[in-house]
């Protein structure tokens, strides 16, 4: 089965309350959805970079994704990755190790601890 696409906002938001592992790269959420298959989203912010590198990451992202998630993606799992500062000057065989580690690690349940919530200033409450 071919991994499909994350689209909605709403299951990136979902996937944000699932597991969380983060590397030096990047930051993997997963998440069961219900038995819709394997999906898989990648949010780059503006904080990275201009266009050019997040289209980079991106690109870089989307191939470590087809090749990872054939042979150690979860099934029925949403899967995000989010771009993390550096991860554009990062080797892309150690961050290809890093995310089979990663997934071995959402697969036996083991995450990063939960963050604490954000708390925003009084001219900007979150």
């Amino acid at each position: 089965m071919t991994p499909t696409v994350l689209t909605k906002r709403a299951d990136f938001l979902a996937a944000n309350r699932g597991l969380r592992n983060a590397r030096p790269g990047f930051v993997l959420l997963t998440r069961p959805n219900d038995g819709r298959g394997v999906r898989y989203g990648i949010t780059v912010t503006k904080k990275i970079g201009n266009a050019v590198v997040r289209n980079r990451m991106k690109r870089r992202f989307r191939e470590l994704l087809r090749v990872a998630l054939a042979e150690h993606g979860l099934a029925d799992h949403d899967h995000v990755l989010i771009g993390r500062e550096g991860g554009v000057e990062r080797d892309f065989a150690r961050m290809g190790q890093e995310l089979v580690y990663a997934l071995d690690a959402a697969r036996d349940g083991k995450g990063d601890p939960a963050r604490r919530p954000r708390r925003g200033n009084k001219k900007n409450p979150r």
